[in-house]
Parts: C-alpha cells; structure tokens; sequence
C-alpha cells in the first residue's frame, strides 16, 4: 500500500521540478510511512511514499524492467501477482524483486496499456515509457483506490490524493460549485467531481493516458447485468462460496500481521467465517460501540462476540465517548475535500483501534451493494407495486396517513420508512430511485443557497451525476439499475472512499474481499429476485451464510459502523454547530442564506424535526473551508 504521485509537461523541453515531485509524496507520507522513491526524466516524473507489506526487503519502487526504459509506481495490492510472475518468466522476462508490483512493468512490455486487463486487486498505478515518452496511470475496476488528476493544459499532475496535487501551487484552489451542490445533495462528491474546479477524479475502470499530442480518457472494464437463470439456488451459492473462498484466500497474503473488521452483520460475519479457515492463528477482529450523552448506545457487540466465539478469534472491542470536534479537522485533511457520511467518526476510531495491532486488516464492504443490503432497493421494489395502485389510494389515502406522521428523532425506525417511502414514490423509476440516494432534496438546497450563489448552480447536471449508471442500464429491473448505479458511484466515491483515506490516515491498510472483480462480476449474473425477495434483503447470501452465523446474527437489523449523530448534535457537537453556522459566519463567507439555516438548527435543537445529514453536512463543509480556502 502506497501513495502515488507525478507530473507530465507536455512541451518536451520542460524539466520536472524534482523538488515539488518530492513534496507531493511527502504529503502522503500517511500512506507510506516505510520508505520512498522517485523517477524524474525529463519533461515526467512518477514518485511513491511505501507502506510496506510484500517484499518489504526489495521491493522499493519505482520498479523498471530489464533495460530500465519503463518504469512503475503502484498504489495497491496484486492478489495473482505469483501467478502473472511464472507466466512471464516462461515468456523470458528477468525479475529483480518478488513484490506485487513488478508484474504490472513486465505486463506493459507485453501487452501495453491492455496490461492492465490482467490485474486481479486494488490498485492505482503510474507507468513512465521513457522510450515513447507517453504516460499512463489507470485506476482499478470498482475504485477502491483512488486517483486525481489536475490538466493545466501545459502539464498533468496526478496524485493518490488531493493534497499531493495542491503542493503544485500552479493549480487553482478555485472551488467548483457544482461540486459543492452536489456534496449537499449526496453527502460525498460524485466522480469526476471534485471540490477544485482544477482537480478530477479518475474514474474507476478507468486508463488516463499522456504524450505530446494530450490527454486521453477511456473505460477497459464495466459490469454487465445479465441474469443466469439455468442455475438454481443451491448452484448459485456453491459457485459463489467457492469464488468467495478464493478472494479471501488471496486477500491473506501478507508479511505484516493481518486481522479483520466485524461489525457484527452477516457480510463482515461471513468475512471472519472463511478467514479461519485460512489462517493457523486466530483471527485477530476489531469492532466498536459509541455512546453519547443523551444515553444511546450504537454498537453491535453482542453480535460480534457471538461470531468470534464460534471461530474462536483474537476479539478487541473498543467503547468511546468521543470528542468529536477533536476528530473532525483531522477527518477533513484525510479527504481533503468535504464528506458528509456520519460513519466518518467511528471509521477513525476502528481504524485507530486496529492499527495499534495490525497493519492490514479485511472488512465487508460491498456486500450491500451486491446483493441489495439497503432498504432502498426494497423500497424501489415495493414502489413498482405502489405505482399500480389507483391514483385515489397514493394521492389521497396513503399520502394523507404519511402526513400524520412525524419527523422527529422519536419516531419510530418503521414508521419513518413508510413516511419516506410514500414522500419518494412519486416520478419515474430514474427519480424514483434518486429521491432515496438524497441526503438533501433540490427544493431544500435551492432555499439554503445565498441567491448569487444558486444563480451559479445547475441542480440539473446534480441531478444526472446522481442517475447517470441507473439509466444507462436500459433493459434490467429496477433492482439491478439501482445496484449498477451504487456500484458505479455510491461505493467508491463514499463506502471506498471513507475506508480509504481514514485507513491510511493511520497507515493501516484495508482490503476487501467482496470487490474481487471476477466475484462481482459473478454477482451481477444472479438474478435480483434472488438477492431482494418479498421484504427480505440480501436473499441468497442469507441462505449461504445460515450454516455459518448463528440465526441471531442473521436476523437482527444491521447498525455497522454507525454514529448517534443526531443526538450528538444536540449535545457534543451543540456548541461547534452553533458557532461554526452562526449568522455572522454565513454572511461573512456568502454561501448559505442565515435564515434558513437557522431554521434548520433551530428545529433539529427543539426535538421537533431531524436534520443531521444537513447540519453535518454543513459543519464538515464549514471545517473543510476554513482549512483549504
């Protein structure tokens, strides 16, 4: 694991600033605290910060092959890296290193830039041919590590993040305002947005190549949705434990100690299950619990302790009162760029948690995302019912019964469903499904915006950033365009991204079995009906994972890594909400309207309404501009 970092000016004659490639690693030295190295030749430059875990002896990059005329930095791990090594030694390649990363310079020999179609991991790489003068940088399939990017039109400067970039103080630190509304509407920065109007995303699936002539852009690898149905239940979970067991397998390499994330649900369960059955020592698991001065606890650690007991693990459980406005600076410079998801607070404390006993560790993400672990994928299905009924029941009956209930922090979890789900059954099946991605609805952000601001906003071009993959997906259930568009954009730019930055803020590295392509890829061919059936989430893997977990772990409603926000809002974070979103502040930077903002608090503080999405967001974005702008 590392961070990656260069600079490419596309008139030949330019020399590389060796010095600025220097900083833009050192910037990342959180993500590579064991060593570093750069290459500079020229009008390019590729540079590393390493966290080192295969190889650590020999394995210091940049890495070149046999005559020293291409060159590669990687940011990730190659879990078939032995394998790619024995086929390219038959093909008389002469290897210096045994690390993961040598492969991918050998590849490029032999295939060029369609070298990258035979990785099998997480990765974001750099590949300087000093022969052809031509740069290459490519991001892994479902995004797990992350890529920017910044063309000035004389030079590309690339970065495993965002501050490595901004050491080039050539860039503009101007801010993109439909960035900024989209952050409001989502709680994260879709790709290929960023927060700088200079600065981009790579998007996952993604090659960006570089010469002379400039920059091109294209997609080497997609999903595709196509149901299997010759194969039955019992089939389909055999071939999916057997692609699973491989991932976790070779997601066990490692000459650092390893351990694992339990939440305490059936995906990280499932996780832990299959990892003993790898490793000679116990595993070792970490999960939390929060409290917060209102009295709610949120953990799952009854759940976990039943998990680790079966498969007799190496268990750490950690309880916090956090200081939250501690954290929160330190949140913001780990991403650089405002992020709203309130799982940002306990994802810091696991992390650090876990780093003070392992240097990698595995989690469960992206099992809600393949088989349709969120209640939204449940309420898409039921509104396809909803949408039959006569117009007389929607608009008059159910809407009515919707407005009598509250939306206050003491409704009940239930009753809070049915009220969003009839608010959001209205539209077509594209809207349908944005209305519960919002954290913000249009009309609420119009309202909140200062009004030179909103004239400068596209709440259009918001709203396409926000179902571009679902309608790209023409001919698949309703289902599957919600998964596709969540595994396009949802899981990298949030659930990835989150587990990213807040990892390698603490130089722990994670890794996550389930976004095996070749498993994701067999996913998306079992049919949605199997995944969401009648009001039962996550179908299939319920039935696989039943000889596994005990029935409790499997039936009880899923918290994860989640955070009493609302009441810390109330208490916690009362006084740094207060002062950070006073009047005085707003009309100061010219963004938000005063007004309602207020009223936003005002209501949250009473009791009489929730808006913790919204207030969170606004103090994460308050923090990240007092610290960039």
């Amino acid at each position: 694991m590392c961070g990656i970092a260069g600079l490419y000016h596309f008139d030949s004659a330019a020399t590389v600033d060796a010095m600025l490639l220097r900083r833009m690693c050192d910037a990342m030295i959180h993500r590579g605290p064991d060593g570093s190295g750069q290459r500079e030749s020229g009008n390019a430059g590729i540079g590393m910060r390493r966290l080192s875990i295969i190889d650590r002896e020999s394995g210091q990059q940049p890495i070149p092959n046999e005559d020293r005329s291409i060159w590669v930095v990687l940011n990730g791990e190659i879990y078939n890296h032995q394998e790619l090594r024995r086929e390219l030694e038959q093909k008389g390649h002469v290897f210096r290193t045994t690390s993961d990363t040598e492969p991918i310079v050998h590849l490029y020999e032999e295939f060029g830039e369609s070298c990258v179609q035979y990785l099998r991991g997480m990765f974001a790489f750099a590949i300087w041919d000093e022969r052809r003068r031509e740069l290459m940088i490519a991001r892994d399939r479902l995004g797990i590590k992350p890529l920017y990017f910044a063309d000035t039109g004389k030079k590309l400067v690339f970065g495993s993040e965002i501050k490595s970039i901004l050491q080039d103080t050539t860039i503009s630190r101007a801010m993109d305002l439909g960035a900024l509304d989209a952050y409001l509407a989502y709680s994260y920065i879709p790709a290929p947005l960023t927060i700088f109007k200079s600065i981009r995303k790579l998007e996952p699936g993604h090659i960006l190549s570089c010469s002379s002539q400039g920059v091109k852009i294209k997609k080497y690898w997609d999903l595709s949705f196509e149901p299997d149905y010759s194969k039955n239940e019992t089939q389909l979970s055999e071939e999916f434990l057997a692609l699973f067991d491989n991932a976790v397998s070779s997601h066990l390499i490692s000459e650092v100690p390893l351990g694992a994330f339990l939440s305490g649900g059936i995906d990280s369960g499932l996780l832990v299950a299959r990892m003993a059955q790898y490793t000679n020592e116990p595993v070792k698991t970490f999960t939390i619990g929060f409290a917060s001065q209102s009295g709610i606890h949120l953990y799952e650690r009854p759940y976990a302790r039943m998990i680790g007991a079966r498969y007799g693990v190496d268990h750490t459980e950690f309880e916090v009162a956090p200081n939250v406005t501690e954290v929160l600076d330190k949140i913001v410079q780990a991403f650089d760029e405002p992020f709203a998801d309130d799982s940002v607070v306990p994802s810091f404390y696991i992390c650090q948690l876990a780093k003070r006993a392992v240097t990698v560790a595995l989690t469960g993400a992206g099992g809600d995302e393949l088989f349709a672990g969120y209640d939204r994928y449940l309420g898409l299905s039921l509104s396809q019912v909803y949408s039959r009924m006569p117009g007389f029941l929607r608009n008059r009956v159910f809407s009515g019964l919707s407005q009598m209930i509250p939306s206050t922090s003491n409704t009940h979890y239930m009753l809070g469903h049915i009220k969003r789900f009839i608010r959001m059954s209205g539209g077509d099946e594209a809207a349908r499904y944005r209305q519960y991605t919002l954290s913000l609805p249009d009309h609420v952000r119009a309202q909140l915006y200062a009004p030179e601001i909103l004239g400068g906003i596209q709440m259009a071009e918001t709203e396409e950033l926000g179902i571009r993959h679902f309608k790209s997906l023409k001919d698949a259930s309703i289902v599957d365009r919600a998964l596709y568009q969540d595994l396009k954009s949802y899981l990298p730019e949030d659930v990835l991204t989150l587990s990213d930055r807040l990892s390698m803020h603490h130089s722990l590295e994670l890794r996550v079995p389930f976004l095996d392509h070749k498993l994701v890829e067999f996913c998306c061919r079992i049919p949605a009906a199997l995944k969401l059936r009648g009001f039962t989430k996550k179908y299939l893997l319920r039935k696989i994972v039943a000889s596994y977990l005990p029935p409790e772990v499997i039936n009880h409603r899923k918290q994860g890594f989640s955070s009493p926000m609302a009441s810390w809002l109330r208490h916690e974070l009362k006084e740094l909400m207060c002062d950070v979103l006073s009047e005085d502040v707003l009309k100061k930077q010219g963004y938000f309207s005063p007004t309602s903002v207020r009223q936003l608090t005002e209501a949250h503080l009473s009791g009489r309404e929730s808006h913790e999405k919204v207030l969170f967001g606004l103090i994460m974005f308050q923090t990240w501009h007092r610290l960039y702008q």
